[in-house]
């Protein structure tokens, strides 16, 4: 191992003491959780730190080189960055990327300068930077290295002493804000940050490797607090975004972000950029963005929900589904339902379903676009961020999916639920609704009233189980255009069916498959087979409620919905626009009833 008190320091050394640090905001989550206050009282800064460093830790390897090390950490923290302090922090690790000469080991002395020059990349990447917080402290560390730079060969004692530099600068950011004023508290940021140092101190003293390798291999879950001040969030959607070869500056892009939302930070270069804002509107922002570059991760976090979960929960049971699930919003809102989006992509550019990418937006580019969108399973770890939260707060967790048949999301779900139930000793049931869209809203809908009613969970585990194959869905395809380029339907039957002039019904299976319920030769044909079909279903069962959708048809769904109001005497339940990830192949002007049948 690298001696830090010889000359030089190498990549190996650098990789070490970061995963030292980063053990030691792992182990303190909640402490910085709690003392969170500033921009926002969300009570995150703990979980988003450790998220960041947990992105480093897991992406990249131990190097000799110390100029290789740094510039994968930085490009791991940028990919990975979380939150506002994340986003700083992964900042400030680009600036010392960008400033660390290219050398397989490094003085102090140019060690202490690469600190030094990073300070201004972090303050430029922010909209409205603010003394008193993880940026003054860094900032007052970098200047106490500087100043003993002369200390050659002390580079560990120099580090060592500058501890007490971290906590005098992160105790007067008590004095430095009205918001610390008022609460009595230090910055969370800054908190993380000396913690961070605290942890490389330790390093530099024990050279404890086999106990830091252990720590870091550990997959220690984000950690949520339960406190929480109930005060009023202006901006909704904590909102992230890597947005690659930047056609404008840096400062545009903050001004047109500025102008979104706030707590605005832009991080990274004009290669890859990586955005943090809190806005109202995310899809229009994103529909904004899609000219100024390649958007090709997004992440958006629904803070009033967040709230929700921490401070005004409804029942003691969560209830998670996906974003192919079609329900109206104010239901989702009043049932506090976590939707996970599903991701979609034209080309290169990356959205997130009904998130930063509404339906009227939707349907324009799919008529537009010269590629046909794709779609992508979510990933294993956003359960694993989600259920931990949930978890931290909930007593137990109800996920239904769509079909796993269609997608991967079901099992990842799975995956993240048997790791959370076994960390937090909480019950996590993941039902796949062998369904998607309205079939799959009515199932969760069921579900939220069952909880609602106070039902044991057993109870309505064991209903909704037997409701999956009650639950239903038929869709009339105006044209196959859309099934032809995603591929569904081949082009010649395509061809064949058009001339024809078919319009096919698709439905789902017991199994969770697509079926070809029939064919016509004009939609309101194949609507007409539909109703003929849920009467016949009907005859020895009831229906519990139905759901018209449409693809951008609302004409023709209120059509459809005054007939369902003769066949079942009953309001829907709602009527949307569906899903983007189900109109993609549907097309527009498609029309889709769902039910749920009852005994």
């Amino acid at each position: 191992m690298h001696n830090i008190e010889a000359a030089h320091i190498n990549g190996k050394f650098l990789y070490y003491a970061f995963v030292a640090g980063g053990n030691q905001v792992f182990q303190h989550q909640v402490e910085i959780n709690k003392i969170n206050v500033f921009p926002v009282n969300d009570k995150d800064t703990g979980t988003n730190l450790a998220s960041t460093i947990r992105s480093v830790i897991d992406n990249i390897k131990p190097h000799k080189s110390y100029k290789t090390t740094v510039n994968n950490m930085a490009d791991a923290a940028l990919m990975g960055a979380r939150g506002n302090s994340g986003v700083i922090f992964a900042q400030f690790l680009h600036g010392l990327s960008r400033e660390t000469l290219n050398k397989p080991s490094i003085t102090f002395p140019e060690f202490a300068e690469s600190v030094h020059k990073s300070i201004p990349y972090m303050y430029k990447a922010i909209a409205n930077p603010a003394e008193g917080t993880m940026l003054t402290v860094i900032k007052e560390w970098s200047i106490f290295l500087n100043s003993q730079k002369e200390a050659i060969h002390d580079f560990r004692n120099v580090i060592i002493d500058s501890i007490a530099i971290l906590e005098k600068s992160l105790a007067e950011t008590t004095l430095q804000l009205k918001i610390f004023k008022k609460t009595g508290l230090v910055d969370a940021g800054a908190k993380g940050f000396v913690l961070f140092i605290k942890g490389i101190i330790d390093f530099i003293k024990h050279r404890n490797i086999r106990d830091i390798v252990s720590g870091a291999g550990q997959n220690i879950s984000l950690i949520h607090t339960e406190e929480l001040v109930d005060e009023e969030i202006n901006y909704r959607f904590c909102t992230e975004a890597i947005i690659k070869n930047l056609k404008v500056s840096k400062n545009d892009l903050q001004l047109i972000l500025r102008k979104n939302g706030d707590s605005v930070v832009v991080a990274g270069s004009q290669s890859i950029s990586r955005i943090h804002v809190h806005t109202n509107h995310p899809a229009p922002l994103f529909h904004q963005l899609k000219d100024l570059g390649t958007v090709s991760y997004q992440k958006v976090d629904d803070m009033v929900r967040q709230q929700e979960i921490a401070t005004k929960r409804k029942w003691n049971i969560a209830l998670v589904t996906d974003s192919t699930c079609d329900l109206s919003q104010e239901l989702i809102d009043y049932y506090q339902i976590n939707v996970v989006p599903v991701s979609l992509n034209f080309g290169h550019h990356q959205y997130l379903d009904k998130v930063t990418m509404q339906p009227h937006q939707f349907y324009d580019m799919l008529e537009s676009h010269p590629e046909f969108p794709k779609t992508s399973q979510i990933n294993e770890q956003t359960f694993v961020n989600l259920y931990s939260h949930l978890a931290s707060h909930y007593d137990a967790v109800i996920a239904i999916h769509l079909t796993r048949n269609f997608s991967g999301t079901y099992t990842n779900s799975v995956k993240a639920a048997e790791r959370i139930k076994k960390e937090f000793k909480k019950p996590i049931h993941v039902i796949d609704s062998k369904n998607l869209s309205g079939a799959l809203g009515l199932l969760v809908l069921n579900t939220a009233l069952n909880i609602e009613k106070a039902e044991s969970l057993s109870s309505i585990v064991e209903s909704l189980k037997k409701n999956v194959g009650q639950a239903h869905i038929f869709v009339s395809v105006r044209d196959l255009k859309s099934m032809i380029r995603g591929g569904r339907v081949s082009k010649p039957k395509g061809f064949i069916a058009n001339t024809l002039g078919l319009n096919p019904v698709v439905s789902m299976d017991k199994d969770g498959k697509s079926l070809l319920f029939g064919k016509t030769f004009s939609q309101q044909a194949s609507l007409n087979k539909i109703f003929r079909h849920i009467q016949k279903l009907s005859i020895n069962k009831t229906v519990w409620n139905y759901m018209v959708l449409h693809a951008h048809n609302l004409q023709g769904a209120e059509q459809a919905e005054d007939r369902m109001k003769r066949i079942t005497g009953k309001e829907a339940v709602s009527t949307v626009d569906i899903s983007p990830v189900i109109g993609m192949h549907a097309g527009k002007g498609a029309i889709a009833i769902s039910i749920l049948l009852t005994p």
